[in-house]
């Protein structure tokens, strides 16, 4: 190995080093909420005291800013608390898709999909596998961190791989490309409802389509995937060197038989689902169509 390449993976090991201490030290994500809440209500306090206002772009009315630190802003979070969260535009949206994504995550469909995708990959293809795999997770919300995690590190122990970097592409996968996706995901129509809400400030009547964003996910899901899976090789796996730990491999079990039954009948139930809702919609006169 020559003198500028130690330098260059000295200068890797190095800005790796501070991201960890720096990522270490954050506050948990709810004191991060607690936080951002009470930094509004000081904001609102101190600009209150200014003499501030903005025209609205859409009706052209003054807004002038409302101090939460008074008796008035008390009574104003208390009173608004309940509809703040019932009016929120993605509500609706996101409670059925998360009734149905229960089921499928109940019944093992997700895990069970999920552990297909990683126990079938080639060899060769596995770290690819996992993070692919990772980032189609988030399908199923946070499923991924609580089964592909560590599934992936007792899969790349059993091929005679450190398990940290097996569990390192996992996560890998499933935070860094959250919302990335070859489908649509509960994340989609709560991002669907915050843009339609911004862009109604200007227009009341703009609808945004939670589908908005395919394209764009469809590409990144495979681009994060490949991006993740060279990291992984070239920088993480180097870094951690051979593993000396004392955990045995397990045996790595294939689907059982109901499994396997259960999959082809979510299929099957899933291909004629889909020709009823192409029945209904790609017709001219198809009966899911809105008449006018």
């Amino acid at each position: 190995m020559t003198k500028s390449s130690n330098t260059k993976g000295n200068f890797i090991n190095s800005f790796l080093a501070i991201i960890e201490k720096v990522g270490n030290a954050l506050p948990h994500p709810a004191t991060l909420f607690v936080l951002f809440a009470l930094g509004v209500v000081i904001i609102s306090g101190i600009t209150s005291l200014f003499d501030l206002e903005v025209v609205h772009p859409g009706t052209g009315e003054i807004i002038k800013p409302v101090s939460l630190m008074s008796i008035e802003g008390l009574h104003r979070i208390i009173t608004s608390m309940v509809t703040n969260f019932t009016n929120f535009a993605p509500l609706g949206t996101v409670l059925v898709a998360m009734l149905g994504i229960g089921i499928a995550e109940g019944s093992g469909l997700i895990g069970t999909s999920l552990r297909l995708l990683v126990i079938k990959a080639p060899k060769k293809l596995l770290t690819f596998a996992i993070v692919f795999t990772g980032v189609l997770s988030n399908t199923a919300s946070e499923v991924g961190y609580v089964l592909l995690v560590p599934l992936a590190a007792v899969i790349f122990l059993a091929v005679g791989r450190h398990p940290l970097a097996g569990l390192a592409a996992a996560f890998a996968g499933v935070s860094g490309g959250y919302s990335a996706n070859l489908l649509l995901g509960t994340i989609d129509p709560l991002l669907a409802g915050l843009s339609e809400e911004a862009a109604r400030i200007i227009d009341p009547m703009y609808i945004v389509n939670p589908a908005a964003n395919y394209y764009f996910m469809f590409v990144s899901t495979f681009v994060i995937a490949i991006s993740g899976t060279w990291v992984t090789e070239k920088i993480i796996v180097p870094r951690l060197g051979e593993y000396k730990g004392k955990a045995e491999a397990e045996e790595i079990k294939g689907l059982t038989a109901d499994e396997k039954k259960g999959l082809i009948y979510a299929l099957v139930a899933g291909v004629i689902f889909a020709a009823i809702l192409a029945l209904g919609t790609v017709p001219s006169n198809g009966f899911l169509r809105d008449p006018q």
